[in-house]
C-alpha cells in the first residue's frame, strides 16, 4: 500500500512547516502494509514564499512533492494532487493539520480491517480532527464536544482508494468560493456504494489563529460564499439531504432567526461579550456564541443565491 498525501496550500507557510514535519516524522511498522509514501503539495499560487521556503529546505523532506498552480481554489488544487500522486491510496488532510507520528499507520490498519470486514476496497477512512489554536504545541490540545463531525466526506482527514475517486469523476471545479466541494463529491461516491469507516486513531490537529473581532468580518464573507456554494451543491443533487446540510430549510430559517433575535443579536450588539470572553481567555467560546449569527448570514445567504437562482430560470 504505497500512499499519496495531497495537500492543497494558500499562504499558511508558518502552520504548513509544522504539517510537513509531522509527515517526514511517521513511524511505520516493520512489518506495515505501507510499502512507502510520498507528500503531493499543491501551491494554489500562495504568495507568501511557501515553495521558495520548501526549495532552501529540500533536504528536510524527501517525501515531498511539490506542484504549482494559478491561484484556482482547493477543488482544483485537488485534483491537481490527485492526478499528479504516485499512490493507489490517496489522503487528503489540509496545510493547516499537524497529525501524530501514527498517523498512516492507523490509516493503513483501518483500511485493511475495513477490506476484510466487507470483502472489497469499496470504502473509505475518515479520521478524527481537533481544532486548536495552540501554533506552538498544536498536538496538546484535548479533543471536545465542538470537534464532532458526522460528515461522510470531508478533506481535512481522509483516506481513498484513487480508483473511486477518478471513478466518481475527482472534485467540481465550479465551487469557486468557500464551501461544500469535499462534501458534493462525497455524495458520488456515496451513490457508488462506498461505506465510511471512522478511523479515530488518525489524529489532525487543525490549527486556526485565535478568535479575534478583526476576523468577524471574513467570517460574515465565508458564511455567505458558502450559503452561494450550497445553493450549487442544491442544483447538483436536488434532495432533502442535501437541503438539510446547507440549511436551505423552514427549520434552520426558524432556529437561527429565534436565536439571533431576527439578525439584532449580529456583530454590533454582541461585540461586547464577544470581546470580554477572548479578554478573559476564552476565544473559542466567544467564536462557539458568534456562530449564532453567523449562522444566520449563512442561511440568509443561502435564500438569497435560491431566489437569484430561481429569478434566472
Amino acid at each position: 500500500m504505497f500512499f499519496s498525501v495531497v495537500i492543497p496550500t494558500y499562504n499558511r507557510l508558518p502552520i504548513l512547516q509544522k504539517c510537513l514535519r509531522a509527515l517526514e516524522n511517521q513511524q511505520i511498522k516493520i512489518d506495515s502494509a505501507i510499502s512507502g509514501y510520498e507528500v503531493v503539495l499543491v501551491d494554489d499560487g500562495s504568495t507568501d514564499g511557501t515553495l521558495e521556503w520548501l526549495a532552501t529546505h529540500r533536504q528536510e523532506f524527501p517525501h515531498v512533492q511539490s506542484f504549482l498552480q494559478d491561484h484556482q481554489g482547493p477543488a482544483a488544487a485537488r485534483n491537481l494532487g490527485v492526478k499528479s500522486a504516485q499512490g493507489e491510496t490517496i489522503i487528503f488532510i489540509d496545510s493547516d493539520l499537524v497529525v501524530t507520528e501514527n498517523f498512516l499507520e492507523s490509516h493503513a490498519e483501518a483500511l485493511g480491517q475495513g477490506q476484510q470486514e466487507i470483502g472489497s476496497d469499496r470504502l473509505f477512512t475518515y479520521g478524527s480532527v481537533i481544532n486548536t489554536c495552540n501554533f506552538a504545541n498544536p498536538t496538546a490540545e484535548p479533543y471536545k464536544i465542538t470537534d464532532f463531525s458526522n460528515a461522510y466526506f470531508a478533506t481535512g482527514n481522509v483516506a481513498i482508494a484513487r480508483h473511486w475517486l477518478e471513478k466518481a469523476g475527482l472534485f467540481d471545479t465550479s465551487f469557486q468560493l468557500y464551501g461544500w466541494e469535499d462534501l458534493e463529491l462525497g455524495v458520488r461516491l456515496k451513490n457508488l456504494g462506498l461505506k465510511l469507516i471512522k478511523c479515530p486513531e488518525a489524529v489532525g490537529y487543525h490549527w486556526h489563529p485565535p478568535f479575534s473581532l478583526q476576523e468577524i468580518p471574513q467570517l460574515i464573507d465565508k458564511e455567505i460564499q458558502r450559503g452561494r456554494m450550497g445553493v450549487l451543491f442544491y442544483q447538483k443533487h436536488p434532495t432533502w439531504e442535501v437541503r438539510m446540510m446547507i440549511q436551505m430549510t423552514w427549520l434552520h430559517r426558524l432556529l437561527w432567526g429565534i436565536l439571533s433575535l431576527g439578525g439584532s443579536l449580529n456583530e454590533r450588539t454582541m461585540a461586547p461579550l464577544l470581546q470580554w470572553l477572548i479578554d478573559q481567555g476564552r476565544p473559542q467560546l466567544s467564536l462557539e456564541i458568534a456562530r449564532i449569527f453567523l449562522n444566520w448570514y449563512n442561511v440568509q445567504g443561502v435564500y438569497a443565491a435560491y431566489a437569484e437562482m430561481e429569478a434566472q430560470k
